[in-house]
């Protein structure tokens, strides 16, 4: 067990301090504090791991059990992790949003999990999300819900677009979005029919961009409707995942000439569950099957994804470069680079010299400096 637990916890404690310190008494951040660095030093979920990677003085069993109490009993708002999340985005702009699911099981239970997050440059920022108390797929109601807490939250006017796949449509869904004003860029069946006002005639959506081949793009003049809502339609033919053609039809609230090219970020949301997942935090680690407890355990999964992220960020852009194999791919991922270091920097090595706890300030982190 790691004892080392003064200035360099301290220091964690402080800056989240800085941002909980209204809603969360200090125990329970230090608490949090202690989580966040174990998660970073065990990269898994299992508390009994967790508890022997504590930064305290107290034995693994002690430590065990103030896991338990605290995911048992402690009430995490998840706004309140959202908007400290929020903070640590890199940029003022508008935010591209991803939803999606990842899904897994334990025994007989069914972990179903709706991801909001943020699109950033080959990944995205984990910010908001459902745990669904059912296998598939979330429904209507659950989708303008989790979107509505988001506006609630930071406003419609900071949506640059929502992204969504195939399995994210409907037509009262669809109508949400439209009524809303929400940009969006969200893939359709390729059976869909689709409504022509102009001709008065219907055709399925693969029918009217046949001819596409791949790396080639097409957006067709005019609205649409797909189960009866106004859209834009555009689509492209791309290689799929196993290197075969693969058309993709993407229904838009506007701007669907950027439509194809901007969908294409919906992948970095899958690459962001690949970190809590096998890549990093090993969220499907948990045995736990109370949805209210893995909610609270993957708020600070997500908060030590986003430090990690931030770290590797900018120790790659400003201080040493990640290495490019022969193939012509990084070495290892941004996420998976900032994780090494602040693991390091938690073991008592810090060899960039940098403030790796500012990194979790309410200030932009990227903003840090030497």
């Amino acid at each position: 067990m790691n004892t080392n637990h003064g200035c360099k916890n301290n220091e964690i404690f402080d800056t989240l301090n800085d941002f909980f310190s209204k809603k969360i008494n200090k125990a329970h951040i230090r608490l949090i504090c202690l989580l966040i660095t174990a998660l970073c030093k065990a990269k898994t979920v299992c508390y009994s791991v967790l508890a022997h990677c504590f930064d305290s003085l107290a034995k693994s069993d002690s430590c065990l059990r103030r896991i338990q109490r605290f995911f048992a009993e402690f009430d995490l708002d998840h706004d309140l992790i959202a908007r400290f999340l929020y903070t640590l985005l890199p940029g003022n702009g508008k935010k591209v949003l991803v939803i999606d699911r990842t899904n897994w099981k334990f025994g007989s239970a069914d972990i179903n999990i709706f991801m909001l997050a943020v699109a950033h440059e080959g990944v995205a920022y984990p910010l908001m999300f459902t745990m669904l108390p059912k296998r598939g797929n979330s429904n209507t109601l659950e989708r303008i819900a989790l979107l509505q807490r988001y506006v609630n939250l930071f406003g419609a006017e900071s949506i640059d677009c929502l992204l969504a796949d195939r399995e994210f449509v409907g037509d009262k869904w669809i109508g949400w979005l439209n009524e809303n004003h929400i940009r969006y860029h969200i893939r359709i069946k390729e059976n869909f029919w689709v409504d022509n006002p102009r001709k008065g005639d219907r055709a399925k959506a693969h029918w009217l961009f046949q001819g596409l081949k791949v790396g080639q793009t097409m957006c067709l003049p005019g609205i649409h409707y797909i189960k009866g809502q106004a859209c834009y339609l555009s689509a492209g033919r791309v290689k799929g995942s196993d290197g075969a053609p693969e058309l993709q039809v993407i229904v838009s609230f506007n701007r669907h000439d950027e439509a194809v090219e901007t969908y294409r970020r919906r992948w970095e949301i899958e690459t962001m569950f690949r970190a809590l997942k096998s890549a990093g935090f090993n969220i499907e680690d948990t045995h736990l099957t109370d949805l209210d407890r893995i909610g609270k355990l993957l708020l600070l999964v997500m908060i030590a994804f986003v430090w990690c992220y931030d770290v590797g960020e900018y120790v790659h852009r400003n201080i040493r470069e990640i290495k490019v194999k022969k193939h012509g791919r990084k070495a290892k991922s941004i996420f998976r680079y900032g994780l090494d270091i602040v693991t390091e920097f938690l073991r008592d090595r810090n060899d960039y010299g940098i403030p790796i706890p500012a990194f979790l300030s309410i200030a932009n982190p990227l903003a840090v400096r030497c």
